[in-house]
């Protein structure tokens, strides 16, 4: 899987590589914590009346990498399999209300990111 996080002492670290990469036409997103409304684990199904931008999306293999809108709200999408995600939901970031990705072990990443956001408000 082209996906990495890194978790650095102020901000949440999505880092793509390889071919997710060119498909995102981004290579990393930089999150502060305090801009993270809530982090959970679920499925994901992009509505098909969408804007991609840029982006790359192949609907029939459920690969999705890159910006879309959906109605009024941006999203961050990097996933190519119909399996639960990681979902954030975004506070005062820029275009983005929702960064929703694909992880090998999605529980233990949601698991040390609501730790990283528990020792925030601390």
């Amino acid at each position: 899987m082209g996906r990495e996080v890194h978790f650095k002492k102020e901000e949440f670290v999505l880092k793509l590589t390889g071919v997710l990469s060119v498909f995102a036409l981004r290579w990393q997103l930089k999150i502060p914590y305090k801009a993270i409304k809530s982090v959970y684990i679920d499925e994901f199904e992009p509505p098909m009346w969408k804007l991609k931008m840029p982006g790359a999306s192949i609907a029939s293999l459920h690969i999705f990498e890159g910006s879309f809108k959906f109605g009024n709200e941006w999203y961050f999408l990097s996933c190519e399999h119909p399996v639960p995600l990681i979902h954030l939901e975004l506070e005062d970031f820029g275009k983005y209300k929702y960064v929703i990705f694909e992880m090998e072990n999605p529980r233990a990443v949601m698991i040390e990111l609501r730790k990283k956001l528990r020792e925030l408000e601390e």
